[in-house]
């Protein structure tokens, strides 16, 4: 069983569901898909004020939700996984506490969906896409308590571990097409300037590869 941990943001509820969709038909091996929704957690109260999306700070909980044992996946929920997910789990490496795609870029996009912020910074969307070592040493730091009492800066730039313990990924396993264009080769798309569900970026880079999923998600076979 694959332990996935996918951002639901209520704001835009549909992709949390899209991405889930996307896994269960291209996965090979039984997944468990667990929402990060704030309402869920009794343990935690986001006090963040900062951040574009729901999920910005419970993402650094998946260790503490796995009682700080195996490995995990924690992805976006503005994603569609084309390629099996069980090929990103197969990656997993026991000596790395996380492992990421260490993109370099500035954003092309000021403000992003919803009227966020779009703010360029060091090791910007690596923790979009973590596969975690949810027993290392240092992640057992990660606690509800220290979640809720870190600066955004210090998580999302992974301050708390050594940088020769975060693993790299290939980029194909997070591409941005509404930042870098298409990619046919792409494994995982992350729309991170907005999902194409918003009216703004219906028609952006692969959008249609989000559209068809969409199709597929609320498909119903009819008499």
């Amino acid at each position: 069983m694959i332990p996935i941990f996918i951002g639901y943001d209520p704001r835009e509820a549909i992709v949390f569901h899209v991405c889930a969709n996307s896994i269960i038909r291209n996965s090979s091996k039984p997944v468990s898909i667990i929402p990060l929704a704030l309402n869920l957690f009794e343990d935690y109260k986001e006090t963040h004020k900062d951040g574009s999306n729901a999920f910005i700070y419970s993402r650094f909980l998946v260790p503490h939700l796995m009682d700080f044992k195996g490995h995990a996946i924690y992805i976006d929920g503005d994603m569609v996984v084309k390629e099996d997910i069980a090929k990103l789990w197969e990656l997993r490496q026991n000596h790395r506490d996380v492992q990421v795609v260490k993109h370099d870029y500035k954003t092309r996009m000021p403000i992003k969906y919803l009227g966020s912020k779009n703010e360029d910074y060091p090791r910007k969307n690596w923790s979009s896409v973590i596969i975690w070592n949810c027993e290392s040493f240092s992640n057992k730091r990660l606690t509800p308590e220290y979640v809720m009492n870190s600066t955004g800066k210090h998580l999302h730039r992974f301050e708390w571990l050594e940088d020769n313990r975060i693993g790299s990924l290939p980029i194909e396993w997070n591409w941005l097409p509404d930042e870098f264009g298409e990619n046919t080769h792409a494994k995982l798309l992350h729309y991170t300037l907005g999902a194409p569900c918003f009216d703004e970026f219906h028609n952006t880079e692969m959008a249609q590869d989000w559209h068809d999923e969409s199709s597929l998600t609320t498909y119903c076979l009819q008499k």
